[in-house]
């Protein structure tokens, strides 16, 4: 098998043959630069589908940049289809998807879509095929520095479930809008094979996501503004977790509150190597810009939590992975997070502030760092800017050594935690106070 799949380099922290099943569909949307969008071929305008929806899942857009791991966004796709699998936090009896144009350079030309439950690799479950639709039409087109939005189908999903969502893309995209570090595995073929029901057909791997930036459930129940978002950098993402198990602090906490019977929609705004204060050239937006796009249009979410700025103060000059950024004073950084509580304030969100969590023996490691890192901390602790405070700091720290992540958390960098460093962190959360 042919692979682009990323050699993990966990201590970097600037880090569907079945017939098409003909539904019915309502309103597929389209947002972004171009308010002119119409769905292609018939040139009518999608009108809003005026449901209640809840965010299933989600991830952060990209522009593309292969500068830290090998993948297929700079020189996108021609005749080929993607197959992507992701795991919904919260169910429904309906479903529609997200796509992004945001970073492309020119339109975009989707000839079709689908989405089945995940069996396993880059099969589907057999009968589960659902044909996609924009506005009506099987394809669209969406602008560059758009978005786009399904119709709904009707499909009925359940907490915890991998769906699979597989795009055909006939012509040429250019280079694509994606998420670099998914920590899941996507797959690629030639030729039109959205309605495979086997992934034979998909001999080509990536570790990264590819214009898919949400899965939208309607139906379920669940009670407004119940949604929680996550945001952040290469800790939220999930980077130094096992590929393919669903193990991000994000998807713990999903764990956590599917488990009490009453799940509810958790959505992963992380980039790796992301910096609240600084865009790079390789881990997106600052986060004071990309959180009104990737935050404060989801659906259905209350509240939001914020882990970031560990990159602002380990990156400060020297860079490590792309361009060199800034160096980034605690007056800075804390400026940065106040505009985050306004933002999300302004909005109506509650808003949760997590401390920094350890960096001695990374290669981010200085007394300088350290004492950014403390006052930071220190600040969201004692300052009261934000509604309420998780100290993710303590809840992965040794004991024996608060400056460093507990041996039994740690990924193996001394700065992303594991697998079960990320269990500690979801489990740090009050759930009564989310």
């Amino acid at each position: 098998m042919e692979s682009t799949k990323a050699a993990r380099r966990t201590g970097v922290a600037l880090l569907s043959a079945l017939a098409l099943v003909a539904l019915p569909v309502a309103g597929g949307q389209f947002t972004g630069a171009s308010a002119q969008a119409v769905a292609a071929g018939h040139g009518t305008t999608p009108q809003p589908d005026r449901g209640v929806w809840q965010g299933g899942w989600a991830a952060s857009p990209q522009a593309p940049t292969d500068v830290f791991t090998p993948n297929w966004s700079r020189q996108g796709f021609a005749d080929q289809t993607v197959r992507q699998v992701v795991r919904v936090s919260t169910g429904g009896t309906r479903a529609r998807v997200e796509l992004s144009n945001r970073y492309g350079s020119t339109p975009l030309r989707i000839t079709g879509a689908t989405v089945a439950r995940t069996d396993n690799g880059a099969s589907v479950a057999e009968g589960s095929v659902r044909r996609l639709s924009f506005g009506g039409n099987a394809a669209v087109t969406v602008p560059a520095g758009s978005d786009a939005t399904s119709d709904a189908v009707p499909f009925r999903t359940r907490a915890l479930e991998s769906l699979t969502v597989t795009l055909y893309l006939s012509a040429p995209t250019g280079p694509a809008t994606f998420h670099m570090m998914s920590s899941a595995t996507s797959y690629r073929a030639q030729g039109d094979h959205r309605a495979d029901r086997d992934g034979a057909a998909f001999t080509e791997t990536s570790e990264s996501w590819y214009y898919l930036t949400g899965v939208e459930v309607g139906g379920g129940g669940a009670p407004r503004g119940n949604g929680v978002v996550a945001f952040g950098d290469s800790i939220t993402d999930g980077v130094g977790s096992t590929p393919d198990t669903n193990n991000r602090y994000p998807d713990e906490l999903a764990e956590r509150f599917a488990a009490t019977g009453r799940p509810r929609g958790v959505l992963n705004h992380g980039i790796g190597g992301n910096q609240v204060t600084n865009d790079t050239d390789w881990a997106g937006e600052k986060a004071v810009v990309r959180f009104e796009k990737d935050v404060l249009d989801e659906p259905g979410v209350g509240t939001v939590i914020v882990l970031e700025g560990i990159n602002d103060i380990g990156a400060s000059g020297a860079g490590g992975v792309g361009a060199p950024t800034p160096e980034v004073s605690v007056a800075q950084l804390v400026a940065g997070h106040r505009s985050l509580i306004r933002q999300a304030h302004a909005k109506g969100l509650k808003v949760i502030g997590a401390t920094l969590t350890p960096i001695k023996g990374s290669f981010y490691d200085s007394p300088v760092n350290e004492a950014k890192r403390d006052a930071v901390n220190d600040w969201i602790r004692t300052s009261g800017a934000y509604d309420d405070v998780v100290d993710l700091d303590r809840a992965v720290a040794d004991p024996e050594d608060p400056d460093s992540i507990a041996p039994a958390y740690d990924s193996g960098d001394h700065l992303h935690p594991s697998d079960a460093g990320y269990r500690a962190m979801a489990g740090a959360l009050d759930l009564r106070r989310l």
